[in-house]
């Protein structure tokens, strides 16, 4: 009976360690925006982050993979904000800072 007991948390607690691994966020693009080399139209997007890697998509219209750094801050951010680099002209996503939480999300360009 221990052994079935034992076996069934350690399956419970395996299971909850892959949840846990990845995370998905919201984030609207006011315009179009540039990651990884591809651009983003504006809308709204699930971004999957999956431990150095973010998937963009829109409603099964678009995709996009792109490594990313996950950091913490010291402060939770209000509101999710999406910080760019803007230059020829294009607005690079730099950033990603998830409202509600300390997390944020770095894009190399």
């Amino acid at each position: 009976m221990k052994f079935k007991t034992f076996s069934l948390t350690l399956a419970t607690l395996a299971f909850g360690a892959i949840s846990f691994a990845a995370t998905s966020h919201n984030v609207t693009l006011f315009q179009p925006s540039v990651v990884n080399g591809q651009e983003l139209a504006p809308g709204q997007y699930k971004v999957v982050v999956d431990n150095n890697k973010a998937v963009f998509s829109s409603a099964g219209k678009q995709k996009l993979e792109a490594p990313v750094k996950v950091e913490t801050a010291d402060e939770k951010f209000s509101s999710t904000s999406v910080r760019y680099q803007n230059g020829d002209g294009k607005y690079r996503v730099r950033e990603i800072r998830v409202g509600g939480s300390k997390t944020r999300l770095v894009f190399e360009n």
